[in-house]
């Protein structure tokens, strides 16, 4: 496996028309985020990314939405870096993370300046391409080498999974939607029978998958123990009192009375 930190940063697409099939993907991510993102509630959500910022999420109760981006662009909110984000610890309730590690010099620090910006149990959604698709092995071949996606990293479900894991994040809900053509262009109907056919059957082989996580923290609070410690054995001495005539006399139990 090789390292996910690389020498120097893929090629980063400018928008969603830099990509083969770039709207039709964008709508199915739309489409796809529609009903879990009505249960999303806070004050802040982050889209990190130039492709993340092009993601509207309408039914989205969520009223003041971030962009980030690395350039000036006409949906910018915040010029920055994704691997140094300039936001304060635990204040993000959502953040979406569309491809964005797939072109990221070091994906690992991505995701640990996510994680500490977003608040417990915020959420994150995460989009990658899926290294064990047609569009994957297309990839590593010697033509249309203009393609964007040859930039891409595809990293593969599992990977992003244990990543997220390692970071404190629960998966809640992980989709595989299916673009077997997506390198070549060709466009397939979501009415087409081959496209339904390897939803059903080859999830595992979509080109890109959706994951749907929560950032989980256990509170550290003290356990008071509930034995209670007791002093050190020490013989001492015992007395005895007996009255006698209106007054106490003490005598003492290890003294041998004279005859």
């Amino acid at each position: 496996m090789k390292s996910a930190l690389i020498d120097q940063a893929p090629t980063y697409p400018n928008s969603w028309h830099n990509l083969p099939m770039g709207d039709v993907l964008r709508q199915l991510i739309e489409t796809s985020m529609a009903e879990s993102s009505r249960k999303y509630f806070g004050y802040h959500l982050l889209r990190l990314g130039n492709l993340s910022s092009a993601i509207e999420l309408a039914d989205c109760p969520i009223k003041h939405k971030i962009n980030l981006t690395n350039k000036n662009c006409s949906y910018t909110s915040v010029m920055g870096k994704t691997d140094s984000l300039p936001f304060a610890e635990n204040s993000i309730d959502v953040c979406l993370l569309i491809n964005e590690l797939d072109f990221a010099k070091d994906p690992h620090q991505v995701l640990r300046e996510v994680t500490r910006c977003i608040i417990p149990n915020g959420h994150l959604v995460l989009v990658g391409f899926n290294p064990w698709s047609l569009c994957g092995l297309f990839k590593y071949l010697p033509f249309n080498r203009h393609n964007a996606l040859h930039q891409a990293r595809f990293f593969s479900l599992a990977r992003t999974k244990d990543w997220l894991q390692l970071l404190g994040f629960e998966v809640t809900t992980e989709r595989r939607r299916v673009f077997s053509e997506l390198f070549l262009g060709r466009r397939l109907g979501p009415d087409s029978g081959w496209l339904q056919w390897c939803e059903r059957y080859l999830g595992w082989l979509s080109a890109i998958y959706i994951i749907e996580a929560r950032k989980r923290e256990i509170p550290l609070s003290l356990i008071k123990p509930k034995w209670k410690t007791k002093p050190n054995f020490a013989a001492v001495g015992v007395t005895s009192a007996t009255w006698r005539s209106g007054a106490m006399q003490v005598s003492q139990p290890w003294q041998t009375k004279s005859k």
